[in-house]
């Protein structure tokens, strides 16, 4: 198949971190690049706004980290855990960590985040906001561009190389590839809502497993300008199985007996909001004749967490690679595109793997009381806690068994 006439080498449908990462790599590798959202920026995300040190490592690269750094956000240098039998412990994830500026991680609003990233995109490369993408282009099987209508009504056909689907958890290129997998046992369901005057605020992000969200957890992360970022994340399967409502278990859980206190005096900025989040403890497919998948598109949701930016900006970093190397050989065969899974899960495989297990471990909750008490009265295992969080185990040790009963027999 000739290329000669396409409009562009790749083409990103989604303009949030994933698509935004892989747009500004593939664009300084030489690629001709066109970005395109269906909304006009800046636009909010609903998201725990958290910005790990994963991320931090990509802003970097990318030559952004000042300007995030000086964005409004909130910094945090510690994690808080409580089990359901009110048992808490606090985990500081800044050992032996330099991420610049004495900083670990930050809480930045996705209405900032996003923005200064799709508005260094657009110094850079074609940008088209607005464009809402309504189908994929094929010709011979191979995906060769996309079809959608602007906010005029205009119908757009845009061609390229490669297509990469960056556009969130209802992707409409996953869609389009029958990839679409909404599993329920991999399948997170979360709220969201920003509050003014929740008190005991630090530099701390908490993640509460109370009685009132299992087999969930409540999170509350501070923000910029006294806010706090408050919400919940359920496994979908869970969620129906208890006949739950997610909005109902939100407010149950600031007005529990362990958190009434803090929200008294609070007020809540606009209303509980909830999305989805396809997480990575299954391995998707993600790619195929001339397209890839990336972030939420392609299911790399932290399952403990519910964490996604940082293995987004992940994605979109080696699918850059790829995309430069399958334009190099001029090859945009599946064969070819299955290096960028290959690279992405080795990278991030044994992480997603440990997250997997601690997100079943928290399914069960005396277990959760269990290892909440064994760190709040063991130095050792706290800090072995602390550097799994940020990265201090070795792999071997982190997809070994043993290793979780060796931790709990101290």
């Amino acid at each position: 198949m000739s290329y000669d006439y396409y409009d562009y080498d790749a083409i990103v449908v989604g303009g949030g971190p994933a698509g935004t990462t892989a747009a500004l790599f593939a664009k300084r590798a030489g690629l001709n690049v066109l970005l395109v959202d269906k909304k006009r920026f800046p636009r909010d995300k609903i998201c725990g706004d958290a910005i790990s040190g994963k991320s931090i490592h990509y802003l970097k690269e990318l030559g952004l980290f000042e300007e995030v750094v000086n964005a409004p956000n909130a910094e945090v240098h510690n994690i808080v855990f409580s089990s359901p039998n009110e048992k808490s412990i606090k985990i500081n994830f800044t050992n032996g960590v330099d991420l610049g500026k004495g900083l670990s991680g930050f809480i930045c609003r996705r209405l900032v985040f996003d923005n200064i990233l799709f508005q260094a995109a657009k110094k850079e490369m074609d940008v088209i906001e607005g464009l809402n993408v309504k189908d994929i282009i094929r010709e011979n099987g191979q995906v060769v561009g996309i079809s959608g209508q602007d906010l005029g009504g205009e119908k757009r056909e845009i061609k390229a190389k490669i297509t990469v689907g960056a556009d969130g958890f209802n992707s409409i290129v996953a869609r389009k590839m029958n990839l679409y997998d909404r599993d329920p046992r991999h399948w997170l369901v979360a709220t969201r809502a920003y509050y003014k005057g929740v008190t005991d605020l630090n530099d701390s992000i908490e993640l509460h497993y109370v009685k009132e969200t299992l087999p969930g957890y409540f999170w509350i992360f501070p923000v910029d300008d006294g806010l706090a970022n408050v919400g919940i994340g359920m496994v979908y399967k869970a969620l129906k199985k208890k006949g739950l409502s997610i909005r109902q278990a939100h407010i149950n859980a600031t007005e529990s007996e362990f958190f009434k206190k803090r929200f008294k005096n609070a007020e809540i900025r606009g209303d509980i909001q909830g999305w989805n989040l396809p997480t990575g403890s299954k391995r998707r497919k993600i790619h195929g004749d001339g397209f890839i998948l990336l972030g939420d598109a392609a299911g790399l949701i932290d399952p403990f967490t519910g964490e996604g930016i940082g293995n987004a900006m992940c994605s979109g970093y080696f699918a850059a690679q790829v995309l430069q190397e399958a334009c190099d050989k001029n090859d945009f065969s599946a064969d070819f595109l299955r290096e960028y899974p290959k690279r992405l899960w080795r990278h991030l495989g044994p992480e997603l793997t440990m997250y997997t297990r601690l997100q079943q471990i928290a399914r069960i909750y005396p277990l959760i009381d269990l290892v909440v008490g064994k760190a709040a009265k063991s130095r050792e295992v706290l800090k072995w806690l602390g550097d799994m969080i940020i990265g201090n185990i070795p792999k071997t040790q982190l997809l070994n068994p043993l290793t979780y009963l060796k931790l709990l027999a101290r």
